[in-house]
């Protein structure tokens, strides 16, 4: 029964999702055409057979069986339906061929200008509503890096400090980030640590890309927490030793500890009794603990990260939130396109990381599940971005496909023919049909891997 609403809650979360998201698309070109005197025949969320609906004036409003998209019919255009019964008549005034070069352009853009809208909106919302939680570089001394992580392969080391990403300073640590997707996804990449008092450069490897795919947070803020005592359970192993808030645990079993995470692997993975050294201001001592039988825990909590860091909340006004908004969304976006550049180059592997209907309700369902609304709405944003760029692709079909057309006419000074858009529109239709075949089982395949 709990997978069930498991699943359930899943499926309720990404089709609320994708229907912001197609929404908003389609809310794009059918307002542009409407503004140009277009008729919109109809409005469709989700793509044919149809299945409800209501009509208002020439529009028929309503939702299709298949969810994964949705589609603006404009009298007098090709589209998706493949209806081409309007080439036997005149052209109309009301009719999308009947209009000029520009103006079809802007509402074959429309839906990708709105979904980029659309992110600029929820990330300005989240600043303005949340600001902004930023730390001074300077408050983080050093970080903790596991064995065979990707940071470690990078040549990181525990105890670095993370000085600059390709020359640039790490004056803050915003949102919980060392860095942002667009500045590590670029090339050429460099990071400059600061070990043991002189800085030093890192150059990642060939493949960074495909290892950071599987660990996009490969340097995280939780990794720089000391293993410092902050809250102590009462009866706890911990407790019974003695342990109080404040101290600091700087020894297990003969090896030194200078980090929360790095202290709870070897707890994990420590023997039934195990030696701490525990320093309590000018004080040191050693305890001896036996961890919980089956959690392996010892029951203590982290410090307060906001306290020990000193974290720092950053308001902005609306206008200095919008700007905050769309600097992010465009990083987002920089960050995505230099992914699929490097899936295009093989640099990265496309069966991992081109991800279908079940990757991305599973990925929507996982934030929304550690971040609440704002890992959704965050999310969203990020959905909104990727599905403007596929869009805006020269693919038959899609809106880019359709300005290819547009622009060869503003060019060449005629349309191509009724007979080539109808053709090459049938090709993209089977080409996307396939992509969609693809992605749905490999992301089968993997979760069946995983």
């Amino acid at each position: 029964m709990d997978v069930f609403f498991s699943i359930l809650q899943t499926a309720i979360i990404f089709i609320a999702a994708i229907f912001i998201l197609v929404l908003v698309h389609e809310l794009g070109h059918f307002l542009a055409a409407k503004f140009f005197g277009m008729r919109v025949d109809r409005f469709s969320i989700g793509f044919p057979p149809r299945l409800f609906g209501i009509k208002k004036g020439d529009t028929d409003y309503c939702v299709s069986a298949l969810p994964l998209g949705g589609y603006v019919k404009i009298a007098g255009m090709i589209d998706e339906s493949m209806d081409d019964s309007y080439t036997q008549s005149e052209p109309q005034d009301w009719e999308y061929r009947s209009k000029p070069v520009w103006q079809r352009m802007i509402v074959i853009t429309a839906g990708v200008i709105f979904n980029m809208i659309l992110a600029y909106v929820i990330f300005a919302v989240i600043t303005y509503s949340h600001g902004v939680n930023q730390i001074p570089a300077e408050n983080i001394k050093g970080i903790y890096i596991p064995e065979e992580s990707v940071a470690a392969q990078v040549g990181f080391k525990t105890g670095d400090r993370l000085v600059a990403i390709n020359n640039r300073e790490i004056d803050y640590i915003r949102r919980g980030q060392f860095y942002s997707m667009g500045e590590i996804t670029s090339r050429p990449l460099r990071f400059t640590v600061e070990r043991d008092g002189r800085q030093m450069e890192l150059v990642p490897p060939a493949d960074f890309l495909e290892k950071l795919s599987q660990e996009p947070d490969f340097i995280v803020l939780q990794n720089a927490l000391p293993s410092q005592v902050g809250a102590v359970s009462p009866g706890s192993p911990a407790d019974k030793a003695g342990l109080q808030p404040g101290d600091e645990i700087t020894g297990i079993d003969g090896q030194d500890v200078g980090y929360w995470v790095q202290m709870v692997d070897m707890i994990q993975s420590g023997g039934d009794e195990m030696t701490f050294v525990i320093q309590r201001q000018d004080l040191v001592k050693e305890v001896v603990i036996a961890p919980d039988p089956e959690r392996r825990l010892i029951g203590i909590a982290v410090v307060d990260p906001h306290e020990y860091f000193g974290f720092e909340t950053i308001r902005y006004s609306l206008i200095g939130s919008v700007i905050q908004g769309v600097r992010q969304a465009h990083d987002t976006l920089f960050a995505i396109i230099n992914g699929f550049r490097q899936i295009i180059t093989g640099s990265i592997s496309l069966r991992e990381n081109l991800g279908g209907p079940i990757a991305i309700a599973s990925v929507t369902a996982d934030v929304t599940e550690r971040g609440g609304a704002l890992g959704f709405w965050n999310f969203t944003a990020f959905l909104s971005i990727t599905l403007a760029l596929m869009n805006i692709l020269p693919i038959p079909v899609l809106d880019g496909g359709h300005l290819v057309f547009l622009v060869y006419e503003a060019i060449m000074r005629r349309e191509p023919s009724v007979k080539v858009r109808m053709v090459t529109q049938q090709i993209g239709f089977v080409l996307l049909i396939a992509l969609m075949i693809f992605v749905t089982f490999n992301d089968i395949l993997r979760h069946i891997a995983n």
